[in-house]
């Protein structure tokens, strides 16, 4: 208990004695002593009246002594008190003498004395300050200096006046002081128009003190705003038709005053319109903040405008801008930023070319929260053209886009974009990727899509993209493309599994969460089958035509040559030498290639028989149809394989052209996606081994011989 009570008390004492130490002592010596006779007009006083000033706490009582000395008189002090001046009366000193005055402080802790100073009683007296005319400054900016003059009393007449003058403007505190002899006025050179001045003036004689200072003097340049709107364009993100026009609000150095209004043309195809918009009853067209207004009316289909801002007194010279066509943009330039939330620093390199051109005038740099209204989070500062480098001011939020844009600026001042990036003040890990989903899935292999967040929710710039198996090592990096949807194919899977694939998006502050997807493979038979079905098919139908044309060997007749003619050979067929190795190794069946599910149909070359073909006891004739067909006898264009009388010699002829004509055929058989073989040199004779090797492959795989079609 005891130790509480010291703790108690020990706290009541450290707020006790600072606030003791610091008031106790003696008070401040007083300062800056003033003893002087005033005079009002043609008249002054009698009694000397001292004023000084002090800095003692005002807490504790301090009573102020007068004292004063001289070497003819020993007086006693004025009577003391707490202000800070006093009064010596005539009858208490002596004229026309020197009397060394002080002030003496003094409370309860003590006492203490200011300097000594000296007064001549016959030198003392102190004239009223001037009266300064007054000055109308609404006209002074077209003069070349503002002048001030005064009035002054002197006493006596026949003193030699000596004045001061000093001035100052609101926005800089410091005052500038200017000696004037025997004159009345004072001209101040080249006035800085749009100012506001501040005037004081004291005089005196040659002799004796000089007076107080006056009053200060406002004198207000007010004029028309000077120089020119700084003016610009809002075209919003991502960038549309619709861009607004916006100019900075003069600041008070230019606008000489309050302004009342702008002055809007824009120009178009169909002529000028002119819009005046006033600040003191603004509308739906004018939108103001503290530092920029903007014009809410579309500039889609104008050309150009002009700007300029309105007082009392006139207004500024007309700022122009020329809008640029939709999709026009120079030479991408590259622009580095560093961003903080306070500044954005954007650099860039000099374009020697752009250098050079002597139409280019200037950079602009602007930056845009993506994703806010317009005219809002938006700023652009201008650049000259020698400098490499823009600094802009503001408050930048954290995880929050900005569109950083450079444009450079004609002498016609026309715009031209040069390169946009997207900048953060402070970075942070992306959100989930949504959606995320299975496009296509086969036996070995699975795409998968995903849609870039908006950039309005972007916590950074994405750099890539991050994909793998559930369980399974290995990592796909997958460059980002903003804006756009992306898709990606994992391959090498297995046949009839189940897998679980995740997606993260990575910016520079990390990898954000997982996105997960869970999907099965096919089987491998169901592409085993298809295949095994077209194949069958394709078989089946060269099976059909290889009959028909075994029974037609025998009837002899022209449809049979026709047909004769476009038979097909598979031995050149792609999918038939693949069927090769398939059909002798029964394994083969399930390498078919998923690849290519649906392999294409080949296509039959039809092959026009070539005169060479026939035997030189056989005659050619021209068909209508373009192709050669063999004459025999009186030259008809088909071999009359009835006539009783040449039946033998024809059948043996008909043979052996036709077998000749369906082995060179049937071998020119090629797949419409592989280049055709070239003809190869075959004889024109025909015998038992050359028709044994014809039938020996494929027919008697499949077909019957016709040898069999004759049994039948």
């Amino acid at each position: 208990m005891a130790t509480f009570r010291t703790r108690w008390f020990l706290s009541i004492l450290l707020v006790i004695l600072p606030n003791s130490c610091v008031a106790s002592g003696p008070p401040t010596p007083p300062s800056n002593l003033d003893c002087y006779i005033p005079c009002n007009g043609g008249s002054c006083g009698v009694d000397i009246h001292c004023t000084w000033d002090s800095t003692s706490d005002p807490q504790f009582p301090t009573d102020y002594i007068l004292h004063w000395e001289s070497k003819d008189i020993d007086e006693d002090p004025v009577t003391k008190g707490t202000s800070l001046n006093r009064m010596i009366e005539r009858e208490r000193y002596p004229s026309h003498s020197d009397l060394y005055i002080w002030v003496q402080a003094k409370n309860q802790y003590g006492s203490v004395n200011s300097n000594k100073t000296v007064f001549n009683t016959g030198n003392i007296n102190k004239p009223s300050p001037p009266k300064i005319n007054k000055i109308d400054g609404s006209n002074l900016i077209e003069e070349e200096s503002l002048e001030i003059s005064w009035s002054f009393h002197r006493d006596p007449l026949s003193c030699t006046q000596k004045c001061d003058v000093q001035h100052r403007t609101e926005d800089d505190p410091a005052w500038i002081k200017t000696p004037v002899h025997y004159m009345n006025s004072f001209p101040l050179d080249n006035p800085q128009p749009c100012k506001v001045y501040e005037f004081q003036v004291r005089c005196g004689c040659n002799t004796g003190l000089m007076s107080d200072w006056t009053a200060i003097q406002t004198v207000n340049l007010t004029s028309a705003p000077i120089g020119e709107l700084d003016l610009w364009m809002d075209c919003g993100f991502p960038t549309t038709t619709d861009c607004f026009l916006t100019w900075k609000r003069l600041p008070f150095s230019q606008a000489c005053g309050y302004i009342l209004g702008y002055e809007v043309t824009l120009f178009g195809n169909n002529g000028p319109v002119s819009v005046n918009v006033s600040t003191t009853e603004p509308g739906d067209q004018l939108v103001c903040d503290d530092m920029k207004c903007y014009l809410s009316y579309s500039l889609k289909d104008i050309l150009s405008a002009r700007v300029s801002a309105y007082n009392a007194h006139g207004a500024t010279r007309p700022s122009h801008l020329t809008i640029p066509t939709q999709g026009k943009q120079e030479n991408a330039q590259n622009i580095h930023l560093d961003m903080n939330e306070d500044n954005l620093t954007v650099s860039w390199n000099q374009s020697p070319q752009l250098f050079a051109n002597p139409s280019f005038k200037e950079y602009v740099v602007q930056y845009k929260q993506v994703g806010s209204p317009l005219c809002q989070e938006f700023d652009w500062v201008k650049v000259g053209k020698d400098h490499t480098m823009g600094i802009l001011k503001g408050q930048f939020k954290k995880y929050t886009p900005y569109q950083v844009t450079l444009f450079t600026v004609s002498d016609g001042k026309e715009r031209h974009h040069q390169s946009s990036v997207i900048g953060y003040s402070l970075q942070g890990t992306p959100s989930i990727v949504a959606p995320f989903k299975v496009v296509s899935i086969s036996a070995t292999d699975v795409t998968l899509s995903w849609e870039p967040e908006p950039l309005s929710k972007q916590k950074g710039v994405i750099l890539y993209y991050q994909i793998g198996l559930v369980n399974k090592k290995g990592v796909y990096k997958i460059p980002s493309q903003q804006h756009k949807s992306q898709t990606f194919t994992l391959q090498g899977l297995s046949p009839d599994t189940e897998y679980v694939v995740w997606i993260n998006a990575v910016t520079q502050a990390g990898p954000g969460d997982n996105a997960t997807v869970k999907f099965q493979t096919h089987h491998q038979e169901d592409y085993d089958i298809a295949s095994h079905s077209i194949i069958i098919i394709v078989l089946t139908v060269f099976a059909l035509v290889l009959l028909f044309c075994c029974v037609c060997n025998r009837a002899k007749s022209k449809a049979c040559r026709m047909v004769y003619e476009k038979v097909p050979d598979p031995h050149n067929s792609r999918i038939f030498k693949q069927m090769k190795y398939q059909i002798n190794d029964p394994l083969a069946w399930s390498c078919i290639s998923i690849n290519e599910p649906h392999p294409k149909i080949s296509q039959l070359e039809i092959v026009e028989i070539q005169p060479s073909a026939l035997e030189s006891s056989v005659e050619t004739t021209s068909h209508p149809d373009g192709l050669t067909r063999p004459a025999v006898g009186d030259g008809s264009t088909q071999i009359d394989c009835q006539d009783n009388q040449r039946e033998d010699a024809v059948t043996e002829e008909c043979d052996r052209i036709e077998g000749r004509y369906r082995r060179e055929e049937y071998s020119k058989m090629v797949d419409s996606d592989e280049e055709r073989d070239g003809e190869e040199d075959r004889g024109d004779s025909w015998s038992s081994s050359e028709e044994e090797q014809f039938t020996s492959g494929y027919e008697k795989h499949f077909m019957p011989t016709p040898l069999d079609v004759l049994e039948v």
